[in-house]
């Protein structure tokens, strides 16, 4: 490297840049610069901040819990229920799954069952037969109910009759009843008390308002009037899924309640919840409406196990969570690239009017500054 060239470098150092601005006094590129200022403006302040709301992150790690209690009580004079009275503890059952619960409606009961010997279902087609090969000991009836002993019970004059099983004795055999059992179970109530914690924010809201007392917890009923209002008749929820409740309480269905949640953190005070209401399940399909078996066991005097067959149709509830939560970020807004960006378009215009090299000097709508 000669003695020039590091004297060059080392002064290098101590140099001093400016940038050299041009101004033009062409009115119509100044018109279309101020314009495309103003439409980048109205862009950030319409689309950006009006409508997508860009300027707010979003948080995804959203904890939520929902407690649901369900009050009332239903009386039935019927001698074959072995029943009469029923409040919550009996119609309402333990959780079937997260945020889900249950309420009877109708049921066929078969009391005092014991593990014994009877007839199979005569309903049953794979039950029947005419001598005891047709019932091979040990071996299970194809949808029934129990074990084949072996022996075929002859029943009719014609020498048909049906295998003999161990099972659960009596065997259910009661009609599915037209009347709902639990006809009062339309004005069940049901208190659902939502609560959802924004973890990356630390902020937790409820669907119970701070001005909400105990007394108007206690009287109010959610209804277009009160649609704050956490507690909802049972009928109600049934109408406004666009159902009806007798003929949906006869085989049961599935309801979900949405829980929609909408809150702008930036203003803690504003967090909007609403609720819809749709059925899931198809009550024109075969497989319609919603029921299940289940028993409770005792023991005799005798210390023999007995148990009570219930098969009970109900509906069921899913809550379901649509929340959508943001919050202001920390963010700058680009301004560097806005200008850059404007910079190469105005100097394609600037060249096109011939601002540039030696004709700038020659164009009097051009000014070097």
């Amino acid at each position: 490297m000669s003695q020039v060239d590091c004297r060059t470098l080392c002064f290098s150092i101590f140099y001093y840049k400016t940038q050299k601005y041009l101004l033009t006094t062409d009115i119509r590129v100044g018109l279309l610069y101020r314009l495309t200022q103003l439409g980048i403006l109205l862009y950030l302040l319409w689309w950006v901040f009006l409508e997508q709301k860009s300027y707010q992150t979003i948080d995804n790690s959203i904890e939520s819990s929902v407690i649901s209690k369900i009050k009332g009580t239903s009386y039935r004079n019927s001698s074959d229920s072995g029943n009469n009275f029923w409040d919550s503890t009996d119609f309402v059952l333990p959780s079937l799954g997260e945020n889900v619960f249950f309420i009877i409606t109708n049921l066929i009961m078969t009391p005092n069952q014991r593990q014994t010997t009877c007839a199979e279902s005569p309903k049953n087609p794979n039950a029947q037969c005419s001598q005891d090969s047709d019932c091979p000991k040990g071996k299970s009836v194809i949808r029934g109910n129990g074990v084949m002993t072996g022996n075929c019970l002859i029943a009719g004059g014609d020498g048909s009759g049906t295998c003999e099983i161990f099972a659960w004795c009596p065997l259910e055999n009661s009609p599915h009843s037209k009347k709902i059992v639990l006809e009062n179970a339309e004005n069940f109530t049901i208190y659902v008390k939502n609560h959802i914690r924004f973890s990356k924010f630390n902020i937790s809201k409820t669907n119970l308002r701070e001005a909400q007392s105990k007394s108007y917890l206690k009287s109010c009923r959610f209804g277009p009037d009160s649609m704050d209002c956490p507690i909802f008749r049972v009928g109600n929820l049934v109408n406004y899924s666009g159902n009806n409740f007798q003929a949906m309480a006869k085989d049961g269905g599935v309801i979900e309640i949405q829980m929609h949640w909408d809150c702008n953190l930036d203003f803690t005070t504003v967090c909007k919840l609403h609720y819809s209401f749709h059925r899931l399940d198809n009550s024109n399909s075969v497989s319609g409406g919603y029921n299940f078996r289940f028993a409770r066991y005792y023991q005799d005097a005798n210390g023999v196990e007995l148990r009570k067959l219930m098969k009970v149709y109900g509906i069921r509830f899913d809550v379901l969570h649509l929340i959508l939560a943001s919050i202001s970020a920390d963010w700058i807004i680009p301004c560097s690239l806005r200008d850059t960006v404007i910079s190469l378009c105005f100097s394609c215009i600037l060249h096109h009017h011939g601002c540039h090299g030696t004709a700038l000097h020659q164009n009097p709508s051009c000014v070097e500054v």
